[in-house]
């Protein structure tokens, strides 16, 4: 079976066991929510990860065997803040603290990345995505409504 992400800013980790033969990804858009909301937790990269351990736990693998490989956090689009680096830095960070060596990674930069993750072999292959870097566009105040005050109106 081979795992495969598309990332921007988001970052994914491919953890393996080489002993268990048991591997998995994790792929997050942020690494937390805001205001702490147990339930959005869920579809964020700490809780993510977590689960991503426990489940190869369940399936035979180690803590002190997982290996990881770490692929994506780019700066996508100029002028808006730089999540990509935030992911990154909460990706490397917490793989640290969990003591799970990250033997290879691919952060930051401008350009997406196609990730395939192969869990059993470990393996994995990044592909750059072609493009430029877009410029945020800038906001524009929505145009005001203009309500006849008296007269025809004709909606279309």
């Amino acid at each position: 079976m081979c795992l495969t992400a598309i990332l921007g800013s988001c970052v994914a980790f491919c953890l393996h066991d080489a002993t268990a033969r048991v591997g998995g990804m994790n792929h997050f858009l942020l690494p937390e929510p805001p205001g702490g909301d147990a339930q959005a937790a869920r579809r964020y990269g700490a809780y993510l990860a977590e689960v991503l351990i426990n489940e190869m736990i369940k399936r035979g693998a180690q803590r002190e065997r997982m290996q990881a490989k770490v692929f994506g956090g780019a700066r996508m689009i100029q002028g808006l803040s730089d999540i990509g680096a935030a992911n990154a830095a909460f990706a490397t960070t917490f793989l640290g603290n969990e003591g799970i060596p990250i033997l290879s990674q691919s952060l930051g930069g401008e350009r997406a990345r196609r990730i395939e993750f192969w869990p059993a072999t470990g393996r994995a292959f990044q592909r750059l995505v072609a493009g430029p870097i877009p410029e945020a566009a800038p906001v524009r105040a929505p145009r005001p409504v203009v309500v006849p005050t008296s007269g025809d109106a004709e909606l279309f």
